[in-house]
Protein backbone atom coordinates (compact mmCIF):
# COMPACT_ATOMS: atom_id res chain seq x y z
CA UNK A 1 0.00 0.00 0.00
CA UNK A 2 2.85 2.40 0.78
CA UNK A 3 4.47 1.69 -2.61
CA UNK A 4 1.14 2.42 -4.36
CA UNK A 5 0.72 5.69 -2.47
CA UNK A 6 4.26 6.80 -3.38
CA UNK A 7 3.60 5.92 -7.02
CA UNK A 8 0.76 8.43 -7.25
CA UNK A 9 2.14 11.07 -4.88
CA UNK A 10 3.33 14.15 -6.79
CA UNK A 11 6.93 15.21 -6.42
CA UNK A 12 7.60 18.59 -4.83
CA UNK A 13 10.25 20.58 -6.67
CA UNK A 14 11.60 23.23 -4.30
CA UNK A 15 13.30 26.30 -5.74
CA UNK A 16 14.95 28.99 -3.65
CA UNK A 17 15.05 32.68 -4.51
CA UNK A 18 16.75 35.97 -3.85
CA UNK A 19 19.92 35.81 -1.75
CA UNK A 20 19.51 32.20 -0.56
CA UNK A 21 20.58 28.69 -1.56
CA UNK A 22 18.79 25.41 -2.03
CA UNK A 23 19.42 24.64 1.65
CA UNK A 24 16.41 26.89 2.34
CA UNK A 25 14.24 23.91 1.42
CA UNK A 26 15.51 22.11 4.55
CA UNK A 27 12.86 24.07 6.49
CA UNK A 28 10.12 21.92 4.97
CA UNK A 29 12.04 18.70 4.31
CA UNK A 30 11.05 17.15 7.63
CA UNK A 31 7.36 17.81 7.04
CA UNK A 32 7.47 16.47 3.47
CA UNK A 33 9.47 13.40 4.53
CA UNK A 34 6.95 12.56 7.26
CA UNK A 35 4.23 12.72 4.64
CA UNK A 36 6.21 10.53 2.20
CA UNK A 37 6.41 13.21 -0.47
CA UNK A 38 9.40 12.94 -2.84
CA UNK A 39 11.34 16.22 -2.97
CA UNK A 40 13.82 17.65 -5.46
CA UNK A 41 15.60 20.78 -4.15
CA UNK A 42 16.91 22.70 -7.11
CA UNK A 43 20.23 24.48 -7.64
CA UNK A 44 20.22 26.62 -10.75
CA UNK A 45 22.39 28.94 -12.83
CA UNK A 46 24.50 31.24 -10.71
CA UNK A 47 24.37 29.01 -7.61
CA UNK A 48 27.59 27.76 -6.08
CA UNK A 49 28.68 24.69 -8.03
CA UNK A 50 26.21 25.36 -10.86
CA UNK A 51 26.98 26.89 -14.27
CA UNK A 52 26.85 30.65 -14.59
CA UNK A 53 24.13 32.40 -16.55
CA UNK A 54 25.26 32.80 -20.19
CA UNK A 55 25.52 36.58 -19.72
CA UNK A 56 26.67 36.36 -16.09
CA UNK A 57 23.54 38.19 -14.86
CA UNK A 58 20.72 37.27 -12.52
CA UNK A 59 17.37 37.92 -14.21
CA UNK A 60 15.17 37.53 -11.11
CA UNK A 61 13.55 34.36 -12.44
CA UNK A 62 12.73 35.63 -15.93
CA UNK A 63 15.29 33.35 -17.59
CA UNK A 64 16.18 31.08 -14.65
CA UNK A 65 12.78 29.39 -14.92
CA UNK A 66 14.26 27.27 -17.71
CA UNK A 67 16.38 25.48 -15.11
CA UNK A 68 13.20 24.68 -13.21
CA UNK A 69 11.78 23.38 -16.48
CA UNK A 70 14.79 21.06 -16.72
CA UNK A 71 14.07 19.86 -13.17
CA UNK A 72 10.46 19.05 -14.15
CA UNK A 73 11.80 17.01 -17.08
CA UNK A 74 14.16 15.20 -14.73
CA UNK A 75 11.37 14.38 -12.28
CA UNK A 76 9.09 13.06 -15.04
CA UNK A 77 11.94 11.01 -16.52
CA UNK A 78 12.45 9.32 -13.16
CA UNK A 79 8.83 8.49 -12.46
CA UNK A 80 6.92 11.59 -11.36
CA UNK A 81 3.45 11.67 -12.84
CA UNK A 82 2.72 15.12 -11.42
CA UNK A 83 4.80 17.81 -9.71
CA UNK A 84 4.06 20.61 -7.28
CA UNK A 85 6.35 23.62 -7.62
CA UNK A 86 7.31 25.22 -4.30
CA UNK A 87 9.12 28.53 -4.78
CA UNK A 88 10.40 31.22 -2.46
CA UNK A 89 10.81 34.85 -3.61
CA UNK A 90 12.13 34.83 -7.20
CA UNK A 91 11.83 31.04 -7.01
CA UNK A 92 8.07 31.68 -6.92
CA UNK A 93 8.51 33.79 -10.08
CA UNK A 94 10.24 30.81 -11.67
CA UNK A 95 7.40 28.52 -10.60
CA UNK A 96 4.79 30.79 -12.18
CA UNK A 97 6.79 31.04 -15.40
CA UNK A 98 7.37 27.28 -15.62
CA UNK A 99 3.70 26.53 -14.94
CA UNK A 100 2.73 28.85 -17.79
CA UNK A 101 5.51 28.18 -20.33
CA UNK A 102 6.96 24.70 -19.84
CA UNK A 103 6.18 22.09 -22.48
CA UNK A 104 5.45 19.81 -19.52
CA UNK A 105 3.10 22.27 -17.80
CA UNK A 106 0.35 19.63 -17.90
CA UNK A 107 2.41 17.72 -15.31
CA UNK A 108 2.27 20.66 -12.86
CA UNK A 109 -0.64 20.02 -10.49
CA UNK A 110 -0.09 22.87 -8.03
CA UNK A 111 2.03 25.85 -6.95
CA UNK A 112 3.18 26.95 -3.51
CA UNK A 113 4.40 30.55 -3.63
CA UNK A 114 6.23 31.78 -0.54
CA UNK A 115 6.96 35.53 -0.41
CA UNK A 116 6.46 35.69 -4.19
CA UNK A 117 8.11 38.37 -6.29
CA UNK A 118 5.16 39.25 -8.54
CA UNK A 119 6.67 42.51 -9.83
CA UNK A 120 10.44 42.67 -10.18
CA UNK A 121 10.26 46.46 -10.57
CA UNK A 122 8.49 46.87 -7.22
CA UNK A 123 11.06 44.58 -5.62
CA UNK A 124 13.98 46.53 -7.07
CA UNK A 125 12.46 49.72 -5.67
CA UNK A 126 12.02 48.08 -2.26
CA UNK A 127 15.63 46.89 -2.23
CA UNK A 128 16.89 50.32 -3.22
CA UNK A 129 14.79 51.95 -0.49
CA UNK A 130 16.08 49.43 2.07
CA UNK A 131 19.58 50.62 1.25
CA UNK A 132 18.48 54.15 2.12
CA UNK A 133 18.57 55.38 -1.45
CA UNK A 134 17.09 58.92 -1.46
CA UNK A 135 13.61 58.94 -3.00
CA UNK A 136 14.72 61.34 -5.73
CA UNK A 137 17.36 58.81 -6.81
CA UNK A 138 15.12 55.73 -6.76
CA UNK A 139 14.38 55.83 -10.52
CA UNK A 140 18.11 55.95 -11.25
CA UNK A 141 18.76 53.09 -8.84
CA UNK A 142 16.08 50.99 -10.53
CA UNK A 143 17.57 51.71 -13.95
CA UNK A 144 21.00 50.70 -12.71
CA UNK A 145 19.56 47.44 -11.40
CA UNK A 146 17.80 46.92 -14.72
CA UNK A 147 21.15 47.19 -16.42
CA UNK A 148 22.63 44.59 -14.05
CA UNK A 149 19.74 42.16 -14.57
CA UNK A 150 18.94 42.80 -18.23
CA UNK A 151 15.27 43.53 -17.43
CA UNK A 152 13.56 46.45 -19.13
CA UNK A 153 9.92 47.35 -18.72
CA UNK A 154 7.79 45.53 -16.18
CA UNK A 155 6.82 42.40 -18.08
CA UNK A 156 4.94 41.17 -15.03
CA UNK A 157 2.63 44.18 -15.22
CA UNK A 158 1.96 43.46 -18.89
CA UNK A 159 1.10 39.82 -18.15
CA UNK A 160 -0.37 39.54 -14.64
CA UNK A 161 0.35 36.18 -12.96
CA UNK A 162 -3.35 35.55 -12.42
CA UNK A 163 -4.08 35.79 -16.14
CA UNK A 164 -2.61 32.42 -17.08
CA UNK A 165 -3.03 30.52 -13.80
CA UNK A 166 -4.31 27.03 -14.63
CA UNK A 167 -3.54 25.08 -11.44
CA UNK A 168 -4.32 25.60 -7.75
CA UNK A 169 -1.89 27.85 -5.91
CA UNK A 170 -1.16 28.42 -2.24
CA UNK A 171 0.35 31.85 -1.55
CA UNK A 172 2.13 32.18 1.81
CA UNK A 173 2.97 35.80 2.52
CA UNK A 174 2.54 38.64 4.98
CA UNK A 175 2.36 42.42 5.31
CA UNK A 176 5.78 42.73 6.99
CA UNK A 177 7.68 41.67 3.87
CA UNK A 178 9.60 44.77 2.77
CA UNK A 179 11.07 43.17 -0.39
CA UNK A 180 8.09 41.65 -2.21
CA UNK A 181 4.95 43.78 -1.71
CA UNK A 182 2.23 41.96 0.22
CA UNK A 183 -0.48 43.89 -1.63
CA UNK A 184 0.34 42.09 -4.90
CA UNK A 185 -0.16 38.69 -3.28
CA UNK A 186 -3.46 39.81 -1.79
CA UNK A 187 -4.54 41.13 -5.20
CA UNK A 188 -3.59 37.82 -6.82
CA UNK A 189 -5.77 35.95 -4.33
CA UNK A 190 -8.65 38.41 -4.74
CA UNK A 191 -8.45 38.17 -8.54
CA UNK A 192 -8.51 34.38 -8.68
CA UNK A 193 -10.32 33.06 -5.60
CA UNK A 194 -11.18 29.98 -7.65
CA UNK A 195 -7.50 29.05 -7.90
CA UNK A 196 -5.58 30.86 -5.16
CA UNK A 197 -5.57 30.24 -1.39
CA UNK A 198 -3.80 32.90 0.67
CA UNK A 199 -2.15 32.08 4.01
CA UNK A 200 -1.30 35.33 5.79
CA UNK A 201 1.73 35.40 8.08
CA UNK A 202 2.30 38.35 10.39
CA UNK A 203 5.68 39.48 11.65
CA UNK A 204 7.79 37.66 9.06
CA UNK A 205 10.45 39.23 6.82
CA UNK A 206 10.94 38.26 3.20
CA UNK A 207 11.34 34.53 2.64
CA UNK A 208 10.95 33.67 6.34
CA UNK A 209 7.25 32.76 6.51
CA UNK A 210 8.00 29.27 7.87
CA UNK A 211 10.29 30.66 10.57
CA UNK A 212 7.52 32.86 11.98
CA UNK A 213 5.16 29.96 12.72
CA UNK A 214 6.29 26.49 11.55
CA UNK A 215 3.17 24.56 12.73
CA UNK A 216 0.73 26.94 11.01
CA UNK A 217 2.86 26.98 7.85
CA UNK A 218 3.00 23.19 7.69
CA UNK A 219 -0.72 22.85 8.36
CA UNK A 220 -1.50 25.23 5.47
CA UNK A 221 0.87 23.21 3.29
CA UNK A 222 -0.75 19.94 4.38
CA UNK A 223 -4.26 21.15 3.59
CA UNK A 224 -3.10 22.28 0.16
CA UNK A 225 -1.20 19.11 -0.73
CA UNK A 226 -3.64 16.46 0.50
CA UNK A 227 -6.22 16.96 -2.31
CA UNK A 228 -3.40 16.73 -4.88
CA UNK A 229 -2.25 13.31 -3.67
Amino acid sequence: MVRARLLFTPWVIAVHGLGTTRELAMNVMGFLHRNRVPVLALAYRGDRGAPRSPDGLNHLGETEWRDLDAAIRYAVRYGARQVVLLGWSTGATMALRAAARSELRDRVSGLVLDSPVLSWEATLRALAAARRTPSALLPLAVRAAQGRTGLYGDRDAATPPAAGLRVPALVIHGPDDTVAPWGLSRHLADTRPDMVALHRVAGAPHGAMWNADPPAYEEALRRFLVPLM
